[in-house]
C-alpha cells in the first residue's frame, strides 16, 4: 500500500512550484526537499553555494550497484505574466493538467524522484544496492550544480544514471554538447552623419556572425551518425541606443551544439580563427573608407569573447538493461512502445557523465512535454502520477538485477 496518496503527491509538486526558484534561489527548494525526506527517515545533505544556492544529495540502500537519479531545482523566468492564464507560481489543475512554471521542466520529475525514494524506503527497498538522488542548482544557466557534483566525486562509483528531464514517454540515451560564447565589441559613439569621428561597434560583430554562420554550417564540418549535425545560432544581439548615433558597444551571444567529432575545443579553435580573420578584414575596410573622410584618427576594432558554458556530448549504449527495463515498465503506462532516441538538447548528464565508460548506461526519462519554458507550462496529471509508480518499479528492479 502506498504511503502517500494521490492528493499528497500532487501537494508536494504544488509546494515545489510555489517556490520561485528562478536561477539563483535553489536553496529554498533544497530546504523543502530536505524537510520532506526527513519526515520519512531519509537524510539529505544540503551543499550550499552562496546565500541562496545549493545542491542536495540523498541516498537509500547501501553498497553496490549505485544508481544515480538527478533533477534540477531551478526554473526559467516566467516571462510576460499577461501571457499566462494563471499565476505561474501557483499549481493550477484544469482538464487533467497541472499548470505552473517548472511543472514540466522539471519539478514534476524532481518530485517523482523524491516520492519514489520515500515509497521505496517505506518498503525497505532497495533490497540491494544504493539509490542516490543528486538535485542540482543552475541547470538552466551554466550547469554549475552538476559540475560541482562531478568535481566532488559523487559519480565515481555510479553504475547507471537517470535524468528525470521532461522526455514524456520516450527515452534519450545520447545528447549533443553545447557551448555558449559571448562576443563583445567596443567602439566610439558619434553622429551617424559623421562616422569618421567614431567607430561603429556593430560592424565587426555583424561580419563575424555572418562568417560563423557560414563556416559552422559548411559541408566539411563533421556529422555524427547518432547525434547528427553541429548547429549554430546567434540567440542574442544587442547594440546601439538610437538610429542616428553610432553604437559605442555591441554584444552577441552564440550557442553551438557539438558532437564528439567536433567538440568544444574544435569550436573555439575555429571561432578564434574566424574572429582574427574578420577583424583584419573589418579594420582594412574601415581604414580605406575612413581615409576618404580625412582628417580623422583611424581606429581599430576592440573585440573580445568569453566562453560562458562548454558541455560535452554524451553517448551511452542503446542496448542495455536500464533501457530495456525502462521500456518494458514504461509501456504499461504509455500504452504503446517507447522509442529510444538521441536528444538535440543537453542536461546535467553532460557534467555527470564526464570520464564515465561508454558502457555505463544513462537515460533521460521523465514526465513532461514541450511546454517547458513557455507560458502556461503544464504536465499531464496522470503522467506525473504514473511516473512515480514507474520509477518505483524501475529503481527497485534495476538494482535487484
Amino acid at each position: 500500500m502506498a504511503l502517500l496518496n494521490e492528493s499528497a503527491r500532487i501537494d508536494i509538486l504544488k509546494k515545489l512550484v510555489e517556490i520561485p526558484s528562478v536561477n539563483e534561489h535553489e536553496l529554498d527548494v533544497a530546504n523543502y526537499l530536505s524537510e520532506i525526506l526527513a519526515q520519512y527517515d531519509i537524510e539529505a545533505k544540503i551543499i550550499k553555494i552562496g546565500e541562496s544556492r545549493a545542491n542536495l544529495v540523498a541516498e537509500i540502500g547501501t553498497g553496490a550497484p549505485v544508481m544515480a537519479v538527478t533533477g534540477h531545482m531551478d526554473v526559467v523566468d516566467p516571462g510576460n505574466l499577461d501571457d499566462w492564464n494563471s499565476d505561474p507560481f501557483t499549481l493550477t489543475q484544469k482538464d487533467g493538467k497541472l499548470y505552473g512554471r517548472g511543472s514540466s521542466d522539471m519539478k514534476s520529475g524532481l518530485a517523482a524522484l523524491v516520492i519514489a525514494m520515500i515509497e521505496m524506503k517505506a518498503q525497505n527497498k532497495p533490497a540491494r544496492g544504493t539509490l542516490r538522488l543528486l538535485a542540482t542548482l543552475g541547470e538552466e544557466v551554466g550547469e554549475e550544480g552538476s559540475q560541482l557534483f562531478f568535481e566532488k566525486g559523487y559519480m565515481q562509483d555510479v553504475d547507471a544514471l537517470l535524468v528525470a528531464e521532461p522526455s514524456g514517454y520516450q527515452i534519450a540515451y545520447a545528447q549533443k554538447g553545447s557551448i555558449d560564447i559571448k562576443l563583445t565589441s567596443k567602439g566610439t559613439a558619434s553622429h551617424s552623419s559623421m562616422p569618421n569621428f567614431g567607430y561603429n561597434a556593430l560592424d565587426p560583430v555583424i561580419s563575424i556572425l555572418a562568417a560563423v554562420n557560414e563556416e559552422f554550417r559548411a559541408a566539411e564540418i563533421p556529422v555524427n551518425t547518432i547525434l547528427g549535425n553541429v548547429t549554430v545560432n546567434t540567440d542574442i544581439l544587442a547594440g546601439g541606443v538610437q538610429v542616428n548615433s553610432l553604437p559605442e558597444s555591441a554584444e552577441a551571444q552564440i550557442n553551438i551544439r557539438t558532437i564528439p567529432e567536433f567538440n568544444g575545443k574544435d569550436v573555439l579553435n575555429k571561432f578564434d580563427a574566424i574572429v582574427k580573420k574578420e577583424l583584419q578584414k573589418s579594420n582594412q575596410n574601415y581604414d580605406v573608407n575612413m581615409a576618404k573622410m580625412l582628417p580623422i584618427e583611424l581606429k581599430q576594432a576592440d573585440i573580445s569573447y568569453e566562453v560562458m558554458m562548454d558541455e560535452p556530448a554524451v553517448i551511452s549504449t542503446k542496448e542495455n538493461d536500464l533501457i530495456h527495463l525502462a521500456q518494458t515498465i514504461g509501456e504499461k503506462y504509455a500504452g504503446e512502445k517507447i522509442p529510444v532516441l538521441a536528444s538535440p538538447g543537453i542536461t546535467d548528464a553532460s557534467n555527470l557523465m564526464r570520464d564515465q565508460d561508454d558502457n555505463v548506461p544513462f537515460i533521460v526519462f521523465g514526465p513532461g512535454n514541450t511546454t517547458s519554458h513557455t507560458a502556461n507550462e503544464y504536465v499531464d496529471q496522470k503522467m506525473y502520477l504514473d511516473f512515480i509508480e514507474l520509477y518505483i518499479q524501475l529503481f527497485d528492479q534495476y538494482l535487484a538485477e
